[in-house]
């Protein structure tokens, strides 16, 4: 007969003296186990085989059991010598379900219970889930819904398990309704409130929720506002309290700040304790707090930033730099006290990086300016993270500097980047109107197999052009970051075939390039190419490149009525009724120009080119790719050399510069500048190198290459009579006579002014650079509003060319939009939305424009 000793939902012995009797164990049995091991309620149990128990013992080992969480009730008896456990185990989870929850997804709810030990298949503890569920809830009120609740409700399953659903009512977030700071006298409320991130709500807060109360936020407002006042003096200033309130529907919040001002002290002495290291002369140059001026705490810590910099910089990594002001009530004056510890001068013993899962350490280590083995320099090891992030191969660097365990003067540096895409990539196969079949593949890659080199190769093949090109640069040709690139190159195209100017090239050439670095943020470049190209004009070929055989009213694109007679003598009768010109006879000489001028009259249509090109460029932007600080410069020279075919001249300058506005706006300018012109036996630059404006890079809103100066039509016609249907439709384009003017116009509807491009080009646009709403991850994308402004203009105007103007300001085209720049595996992914508010005459707008491969 088994005897109980024990009942065990409270761990109490029962007092039957009968039961309390000592007894030594024999054995011991565990009954009513389910899930849990033995092993599990043999290794809690304090009482082993052997040993000789009373009911001290036995409520011990009950209350040991307990512990483990794994039994809601617990029975210990006695059977002879033998020790009876009979447990009831805890119910186990089958199923979690959360309903109602919006704003904290239920990943992370169900992750939070996971960690806490209910998930599904753990054993069901509701204590766990009473203190999960108010801690939720006051995330909830955290996030400034103060009438969410949270409910929880447990089903009983058979076997023994549990069915958990936890409901959520969010509510709404309550919004600020009013912010109070009392006790102000030297600023006004609305200063004040300029200072607050937490705003009462305005037409943006849907937006930036900056209408929503927070109380980390809160401390953050108070803190600003502490410093707003020790920044300008008030040495005394304190915050006395703080009220927030909430109204009865809990939809609304009130902010009550009380403070005391204080008065302004002024700083009557600033001195230097401690062991400077360096120079005391030099060290006081670096003070920003002076004698005589209202006190200011940003300017003492930032002084003690400047001293602590400046010390690092000769290698004392470890030193403290501390401004203690000391106040003088009586007079309203502060004496401040900058103490120096420089600690031991320290050494890095080894430079680490991480997160390059592409690039070689080989390419991150020549950027360094930090040496192993040298004197630690925070100069050098910021200049060196800085550099990193210049190649634009990665989209953040980090630095961390760690003291070698067991030394005191030795550290590690370790950098740790996050690769970004650095190339382009693309293929292209499909059929365009015009073009025929197009077929095409082109890399570009700036960190070819993580070398660091920059290698570049396309195919492109349509109707229309046949391009191969590949290039290739080593930035550091020599380890003392000297360059040398060169490309090669083969491209055939006919223009006619797109409606633009129709001329066909065949170009050939090669080019090598060398950099030279003349400081760290400086470097010259030398380039030497040649350039060989043959022209093929056609009949429509525009005037500008081949004087047309016929006398032509070059605005208009009509034959003049006046010159009919002659034409009719030289290629017969002309029809009338619509019906076209017999063309059948040849043109005779007599309807050539005496005196053609076009750019193939004047100089033939096979070139070969030498050309040299020298340039500077100076940078410090903080990053390759999508900068927020810096500026940086480029000025170019290139020159045809003579004795080759042709004889000109480029200049070209751009720059661009940022500058922060706020913590999240920064403003970017940006111009392109540049003049070309011919020279020696070339009184005029060859038409194929001219500036072109528009899209991109350039003035958006506006169509790429469609800014400055228009070509003049050609007069051509087809050698063989048009076919006119009966609807007016013509088979071929050709010229017609047109009965209400008396005039012969063409039937081609493209043959209108094409974009032909200048020799003077001006740009310039001013952005300001914003943070993207709900993107957390911006590091690969920037937006922008834009102004654009610039054009193409030309100091060689034709009479007849529209469009054509000499640099005038009057004629600058003007655009303001939006833009947005993605660096994706593809390479830049760029769009925009704009409005020209400035137009000439004849430019091509486009409100929307999208690129792949190009940032804006």
């Amino acid at each position: 007969m088994k005897n109980f000793l024990k009942a065990a939902s409270l761990g109490l012995a029962l007092p039957i003296a009968a039961y309390a009797q000592s007894f030594v164990v024999n054995d011991i049995r565990v009954e009513g186990l389910q899930r849990v091991s033995a092993g599990t309620v043999f290794a809690a149990l304090p009482v082993r085989v052997g040993d000789q128990i009373e009911s001290l013992e036995i409520q011990s080992a009950t209350r040991a059991l307990f512990r483990t969480g794994y039994f809601q009730d617990i029975q210990i008896g006695r059977e002879s010598g033998v020790l009876v456990i009979t447990v009831r185990e805890r119910p186990a989870i089958s199923k979690i379900e959360i309903t109602g929850n919006k704003a904290i997804k239920s990943e992370d709810l169900l992750k939070g219970m996971s960690d806490n030990g209910l998930a599904e298949g753990q054993i069901f503890k509701r204590a766990t889930l009473e203190g999960l569920a108010q801690e939720l809830q006051r995330q909830y009120v955290a996030q400034g819904r103060y009438g969410a609740s949270v409910k929880t409700e447990v089903k009983e399953l058979p076997r023994n398990q549990v069915e958990l659903k936890v409901v959520v009512d969010e509510g709404s977030v309550a919004a600020i309704k009013h912010i109070n700071v009392v006790g102000n006298r030297a600023f006004s409320d609305s200063e004040l409130a300029e200072i607050f991130e937490l705003q009462t709500t305005g037409w943006l807060s849907w937006l930036n929720s900056d209408d929503k109360y927070s109380r980390e936020k809160l401390t953050g407002d108070l803190e600003r506002l502490e410093s707003y006042y020790l920044d300008r003096g008030y040495l005394e200033f304190k915050i006395d309290s703080t009220q927030v309130s909430l109204s009865p529907d809990k939809q609304s919040v009130f902010i009550t700040v009380n403070i005391t001002e204080g008065d302004v002290y002024t700083v009557s002495d600033v001195e230097l304790a401690g062991d400077p290291v360096v120079s005391e002369e030099e060290i006081r140059r670096l003070l920003l707090v002076r004698k005589g001026q209202t006190f200011s705490q940003v300017l003492m810590t930032t002084t003690s930033d400047y001293i602590t910099k400046r010390l690092g910089n000769e290698g004392y990594t470890f030193a403290e730099v501390n401004g203690m002001p000391e106040a003088n009530e009586e007079d309203k004056t502060v004496k401040v006290t900058f103490f120096i510890d420089p600690g031991k001068r320290a050494y890095v013993r080894r430079i680490d990086f991480r997160g390059n899962t592409r690039t070689s350490d080989d390419v991150l280590r020549r950027e360094m300016r930090q040496m192993e083995s040298a004197s630690a320099s925070s100069a050098r090891i910021e200049q060196s993270k800085v550099r990193l992030e210049r190649l634009g191969f990665f989209k953040e660097v980090q630095v961390e500097t760690t003291e070698v365990p067991g030394t005191s003067d030795q550290i590690d540096v370790e950098y740790t980047v996050e690769e970004q895409p650095s190339g382009t990539i693309g293929g292209t196969v499909g059929y365009a109107q015009g073009s025929g079949l197009v077929l095409g593949a082109n890399v570009q890659e700036n960190n070819w197999l993580g070398t660091g080199k920059s290698v570049g190769f396309a195919v492109n093949t349509s109707t229309y052009q046949t391009v191969i090109n590949f290039s290739y640069t080593d930035p550091y040709f020599t380890p003392d970051g000297v360059s040398r690139g060169f490309n090669v190159f083969y491209q055939e195209r006919d223009y006619s075939e797109i409606n633009l100017s129709s001329y066909n090239t065949t170009t050939y050439g090669a080019g090598l390039s060398f950099g030279y670095p003349i400081s760290e943020i400086s470097r010259v470049g030398l380039n030497i190419g040649f350039n060989h190209m043959e022209l093929s004009t056609h009949s429509s070929s525009v005037q500008e490149i081949k004087d047309s055989p016929l006398p032509l009213d070059y605005v208009t694109g009509e034959i003049n009525r006046d010159d009919l007679e002659a034409i009719r003598a030289e290629l017969g009768e002309a029809k009338t009724d619509g019906v076209a010109l017999d063309l059948s006879m040849p043109i005779g000489p007599d309807f050539l120009n005496n005196d053609p001028d076009g750019f193939v009259d004047l100089y033939g249509d096979e070139f070969d080119t030498w050309s040299v090109t020298s340039s500077y460029a100076r940078s410090t932007l903080n990053r390759g790719i999508l900068a927020t600080r810096g500026a940086s410069q480029r000025a170019s020279i290139e020159v045809a050399l003579p004795g080759g075919d042709l004889e000109y001249y480029k200049l070209i300058y751009t720059a661009q510069y940022f500058r922060p506005l706020t913590r999240d706006l920064t403003l970017r300018l940006r111009t392109r500048l540049g003049y070309a012109e011919g020279y020696g036996d070339i009184d005029e630059l060859p038409f194929f190198e001219n500036f072109y404006g528009g899209g991109f890079g350039s003035v958006r809103g506006f169509e790429r290459n469609t800014l400055g100066p228009r070509s003049t039509p050609a007069v051509s016609y087809i050698p063989e009579p048009c076919a006119v249907n009966a609807e007016g439709d013509t088979s071929k384009y050709c010229y017609v006579l047109d009965d209400s003017t008396g005039e012969f116009v063409t039937t081609d509807p493209s043959r209108r002014p094409q974009p032909f491009g200048g020799n003077i080009l001006v740009e310039g646009s001013a952005e300001v650079i914003f943070p993207i709403p709900f993107v957390k991850d911006q590091r690969s994308m920037q937006s922008a509003f834009f102004i654009d402004a610039g054009n193409v203009f030309s100091s060689n105007c034709g009479e007849s060319q529209l469009n054509c103007y000499d640099i005038d300001v009057d004629y600058i085209n003007v655009s303001a939009g939006i833009g947005l720049t993605w660096i994706t595996g593809f390479g830049p992914l760029t769009f925009s939305l704009s409005k020209a508010l400035r137009e000439n005459e004849d430019d091509d707008v486009e409100v929307f424009q999208f690129s792949l491969g190009n940032s804006f």
